[in-house]
């Protein structure tokens, strides 16, 4: 399992970073099975897993219950817990909810933006942090890219740089512009993980539904489909109840 210091001694030696999203034991499992370096249980869970429309639907408690299966699904792979909306509204609240994550098993935890004093916290209580910079799905009036104007552009590069500072060992830069990406991961210790952030960030990561097309619908433009999974449950599917209905009756 890749510690936080090695994470970011990788950016140091210029090696690329992969991480996917991961809900349960079995795909968790997947995952570390291909070399996967980090897992993070992310709450897109909302969305992929549970049917929700917002992120924002979701709590700690259903959080803890698929990290805890990805833990135990990807034993030796660093899982990343991602702080859902309201769990981190304040510094004591924040580490509570961190502390819970890193009992059923995650190697750190995620969180968007610079909520007031959470993270100087968190890092004071040697809590790993991976900081979320760009698009903010918790808190977006709209999923459009940010840091398109140089006003927007200078306060995500101040907030990486924030955090940074702060000893965070890891960044998300999430659907910003590409030179953005690129002048953000030079001007940071911490490794940067982009999901639209351009190709000249530290590493990436998809969402595992986009990467393993396990829905029928469009994916957002900065991702990628490497396998069309929901045709070939579908066809599965299809096989069985054929076997099924082909089946004689005695």
């Amino acid at each position: 399992m890749l510690t936080p210091e090695e994470i970011k001694a990788k950016k140091a030696l210029g090696e690329k970073i992969s991480m996917v999203t991961s809900y349960d034991f079995a795909f968790a499992k997947m995952a570390e099975a291909a070399g996967v370096d980090q897992i993070l249980v992310g709450d897109s869970l909302a969305n992929t897993m549970l049917g929700y429309k917002s992120t924002r639907e979701v709590g700690m408690t259903e959080m803890l219950i698929f990290a805890a299966a990805v833990c135990r699904g990807a034993p030796n792979t660093h899982v990343i817990g991602d702080m859902p909306f309201g769990s981190d509204a304040n510094p004591e609240l924040a580490y509570d909810n961190a502390r819970r994550f890193l009992d059923v098993g995650c190697a750190s935890i995620k969180l968007e933006g610079t909520p007031e004093g959470v993270i100087e916290f968190l890092r004071s209580k040697d809590i790993p942090v991976c900081a979320h910079h760009g698009l903010l799905p918790q808190t977006a009036e709209n999923f459009k890219q940010k840091g398109k104007t140089e006003e927007e552009a200078a306060a995500i590069e101040a907030a990486a740089k924030y955090t940074d500072s702060l000893g965070c060992f890891e960044m998300v830069l999430e659907h910003i512009p590409e030179d953005l990406g690129s002048r953000i991961t030079k001007g940071v210790k911490a490794a940067t993980i982009g999901i639209g952030g351009g190709k000249f960030t530290d590493g990436q990561v998809l969402v595992m539904h986009d990467a393993l097309g396990m829905h029928p619908g469009k994916i957002p433009p900065f991702a990628t489909k490497f396998v069309d999974m929901y045709a070939l449950g579908v066809e599965g599917f299809k096989k069985y109840v054929e076997s099924v209905n082909s089946t004689k009756q005695v």
